[in-house]
């Protein structure tokens, strides 16, 4: 890391004492209503410079987690705009760079917004190498190191594979990054006020949590139709969600209308500079934990910001490492875009159940420009391959992600990748936040692409003794049988005919062809479903 940004950051905060949140403070909490009311207490962080919360090098841990959250009132939505209610319990980090500028790696940050900009306190249109080192040094006080450790699926790939386990953060997301760099960023005033949003994504459930956790007031608005589990994880991170409307436009729409009465910040998954440079710091890390290496996967299309950010210093310490973006095969937002020279117009968010954020144009220019300059690839996989990639991490790392966490691998296993055969390759891990309901499904159509999950039917004599000889091979071949339904109404060949069908789960291949040709000698009305 920057060694001249490092012994700036150290001699800044040397000289400040963390402070310390008295017993008031901790129970006049303007967010919910008080235990004298019928809320619970909640155990508060120590503050972001206290060693407790702090985790060194090559330890996992997950902050401080709320204990037992009061509950929400939301009739006090607009006091949450007034200082007098948050006095002074804001924690902010403001660190002074000076010195040689480093190399630029974009000029080209248009901000949708001017007055963000400003409130941001940052070099608007230029995102350096300084500044991502001195986040690296400032989440250190609020972030987790996350490991990246060699992976069991290097041998059947033939490489070198090291997973980035982003997922293991605390709302695992490794959006927890730039959110937490982005609020600690914003002026106090602004701290006292709050920041207001307009979604439901690993975004908001970053900012939720951390905005807590700095005591910042934060609010969600969503849609009457958002899924109430989201509501529940946002609230219980600590956020005042707010349904209303019946589309994500009128949300937004009536989170702006709240900003502009209150004064809260409203804020979107923007390429701002201290979001990017807070995202920055997972290639720093990248580039510590894994010595010689020669690649970095990571996800792209609506992820183009987490691309970008992580490109920029590994090329910046080592251009010949190279870096290469993954998206949707259905969704190319970024190829689309590279093409066409410019990130797309339209921004609204796409909601789909498998992909999630990888197909929300969330990029910006400056993001875009980036991404353009430092990526040595792009690449497109099918769905079927970010499901066998969600199996393959599940049964040989113990690692439950979604799409986005998954579709690096998934440009393995789909073999787009052949010239990093021999090579040793980093793949980020971002998001593990994917439905049980969802993540069985996944699982279930993983099986039947990797042929291990089979079906088939049968036509037999309406006799207990054909069905017994039936299971009989099916015991003999050793595959597990998991449901047999028999159909005799629709059958129209013979009024004492059944059709049998199977489902059955086999070892691998190898397995399931035998049985095929088992099978298919035996009975010359089998057949075997295809998927």
């Amino acid at each position: 890391m920057h060694l001249a940004a490092q012994l700036l950051f150290s001699r800044s905060v040397s000289n400040k004492s963390p402070k310390k949140i008295s017993s008031e403070d901790e129970e006049y909490d303007p967010f919910w209503r008080s235990s004298e009311n019928g809320g619970q207490q909640v155990h508060q962080c120590p503050s972001a410079g206290s060693d407790s919360c702090h985790q060194g090098d090559g330890q996992i841990g997950n902050g401080c987690p709320l204990l037992q959250p009061r509950a929400i009132n939301p009739e006090r939505l607009k006091d949450f705009g007034e200082d007098e209610f948050l006095e002074k319990d804001v924690k902010t980090c403001e660190v002074t760079v000076t010195g040689r500028t480093e190399t630029q790696l974009s000029n080209a940050l248009n901000m949708t917004e001017h007055k963000t900009n400003q409130i941001l306190g940052m070099r608007s249109g230029q995102i350096q190498f300084e500044d991502i080192s001195v986040a690296a040094f400032k989440i250190s006080n609020g972030i987790q190191k996350t490991p990246c450790t060699y992976s069991r699926l290097s041998k059947q790939y033939g490489m070198d594979l090291y997973l980035k386990k982003e997922y293991l953060h605390y709302t695992g997301t490794v959006k927890e990054r730039g959110v937490w760099y982005l609020l600690t960023s914003l002026s106090k005033e602004q701290q006292r006020k709050g920041v207001i949003l307009a979604s439901d994504n690993n975004f908001s459930k970053a900012m939720a949590h951390h905005a807590t956790e700095l005591h910042i007031p934060i609010f969600i608005i969503v849609p009457t139709n958002t899924s109430p589990d989201k509501v529940k994880t946002c609230r219980e991170y600590g956020a005042m969600v707010i349904t209303y409307g019946n589309s994500a436009q009128d949300s937004r729409s009536h989170a702006q209308k709240l900003a502009t009465e209150n004064g809260y910040l409203f804020l979107q998954e923007e390429d701002s500079a201290p979001y990017l440079a807070g995202l920055g710091t997972m290639g720093l890390e990248v580039y510590e934990q894994v010595n010689k290496l020669d690649a970095v996967i990571l996800p792209a299309g609506g992820e183009c910001n987490l691309l970008a950010g992580a490109a920029a210093p590994i090329k910046h310490l080592n251009p010949g490492i190279t870096v290469i973006g993954v998206e949707p095969e259905n969704y190319p937002t970024l190829q689309q875009s590279l093409e066409l020279g410019q990130p797309p117009a339209d921004l609204a968010c796409t909601s789909h159940r498998l992909y999630g954020e990888l197909v929300n144009a969330s990029f910006g220019s400056n993001a875009f420009q980036i991404t353009k300059k430092l990526i040595d690839k792009i690449v497109t996989v099918k769905v079927e391959d970010i499901l066998l990639a969600i199996l393959r991490l599940i049964e040989y790392e113990k690692a439950i992600v979604d799409a986005e966490g998954a579709i690096g691998l998934a440009a393995v296993v789909a073999g787009k990748l052949p010239e990093l055969k021999g090579k040793r390759v980093v793949i980020a891990l971002c998001s593990g936040n994917i439905d049980i309901p969802l993540l069985h499904q996944c699982l279930d159509r993983a099986l039947v692409v990797d042929n291990r999950l089979c079906k088939f039917s049968i036509q037999l004599t309406d006799c207990a003794g054909d069905l017994a000889k039936l299971l009989e091979i099916l015991a003999r071949e050793e595959v597990q049988v998991l449901n047999i339904t028999q159909e005799r109404a629709f059958i129209t060949s013979d009024i004492f005919i059944v059709k049998v069908s199977c489902v059955i789960k086999v070892r691998d291949r190898m397995q399931g062809a035998q049985l095929q040709r088992t099978l298919s000698d035996r009975y010359a009305t089998f057949t075997w479903l295809d998927q």
